[in-house]
């Protein structure tokens, strides 16, 4: 009697990883959450939707988006933390997933804690300046802000976004100093910009390219390592102002919790490979201000990881502390 027991428990033993394999092989068997933390309207939301769908369609199985806000984004991106890994709740991240532990104290960590399954493209900041500032190129820029006293002044949405970080990182970089003005939104900064009280402002192409066109405002560089196709004309300010490591942009993937199971994050990523290959895809990705720039799982860890170490020296040594 206990050799048959001895016997039958082995069996159970041998079958629970074929069990799981066949669980796996079959993913997805339900409805999958793609968690956007922020509301919805907005460009990540906007994302996350497009992908969403065409998984849904792809897969058979509904790929839902839930809108989980709050303080910057880290309600949602800690409620994935924590969520069984089991690949029915992934995470659409942006550069908040890579900034935010070094702005707010929480328990996550977007390299610990995350497996990346595709990076999708990145969304150029422009640099733009007032008419008054006697500046035509980045380098000149940076020549004017070395001599300036006060120091240039730029505007933002505030402590911590992007436009904020854009310029604590040339400063750095350019070993120049420059005054920070933040507002309320980026509304308020733009029209302060327009009416020539700050010297300049990182804004998206979007914003920025109908006022230079328009002479209320010049465009230098935009701000991403490579010229944006949409912008081929514009040079980038590390190759404007000689700044190789400047690099800034509003970039787009899907994560996963970090013990998903290897088979289903394959799964997922081959998906998504095929969705962002599709035209109208494409085609919605550059109408949103999109440079499509697809990154490989072990690829996208990597940037990640990159933006970490990054963002947390930038706002180390800006000496902004954790709230």
């Amino acid at each position: 009697m206990k050799k048959f027991i001895r016997l039958a428990w082995a069996a159970v033993l041998s079958a629970t990883p074929l069990a799981a394999a066949h669980a796996q092989a079959a993913y997805p068997a339900k409805p999958v959450r793609i968690i956007v933390p922020f509301s919805a309207g907005g460009i990540v939301d906007s994302v996350a939707r497009l992908v969403g769908d065409k998984l849904s369609t792809m897969n058979g199985q509904p790929f839902i988006v839930e809108n989980k806000t709050g303080a910057g984004g880290a309600i949602g991106t800690d409620f994935v933390a924590k969520a069984p890994a089991d690949g029915y709740t992934l995470l659409l991240v942006s550069p908040s997933h890579a900034v935010g532990p070094s702005l707010q104290r929480v328990t996550w960590n977007p390299v610990r804690d995350f497996k990346a399954i595709d990076g999708f493209g990145i969304v150029p900041n422009v640099s733009v300046v007032h008419p008054s500032v006697q500046a035509s190129t980045m380098a000149q820029l940076v020549e004017l802000a070395r001599k300036s006293d006060p120091p240039l002044t730029y505007a933002t949405a505030g402590l911590g976004t992007s436009n904020h970080l854009s310029g604590e990182l040339l400063a750095q970089e350019a070993h120049i100093k420059l005054t920070h003005v933040p507002y309320k939104g980026q509304t308020d900064a733009l029209n302060d910009l327009l009416g020539g009280r700050v010297a300049m402002m990182p804004l998206t192409a979007a914003l920025a390219m109908p006022h230079a066109k328009s002479g209320k405002l010049r465009a230098l560089a935009v701000t991403t390592a490579k010229r944006a196709s949409a912008l081929p004309d514009l040079p980038t300010v590390a190759e404007s102002a000689n700044l190789p490591n400047y690099e800034v942009g509003t970039w787009f993937g899907l994560v996963a919790p970090a013990n998903t199971p290897a088979p289903v994050l394959q799964k997922l990523a081959a998906d998504v490979e095929r969705v962002v290959a599709q035209p109208d895809v494409q085609a919605k990705f550059a109408s949103l201000g999109m440079e499509l720039a697809l990154q490989t799982p072990a690829q996208f860890d990597a940037f990640v990881a990159r933006e970490y170490e990054k963002w947390s020296r930038v706002i180390k040594q800006a000496g902004i502390e954790a709230n």
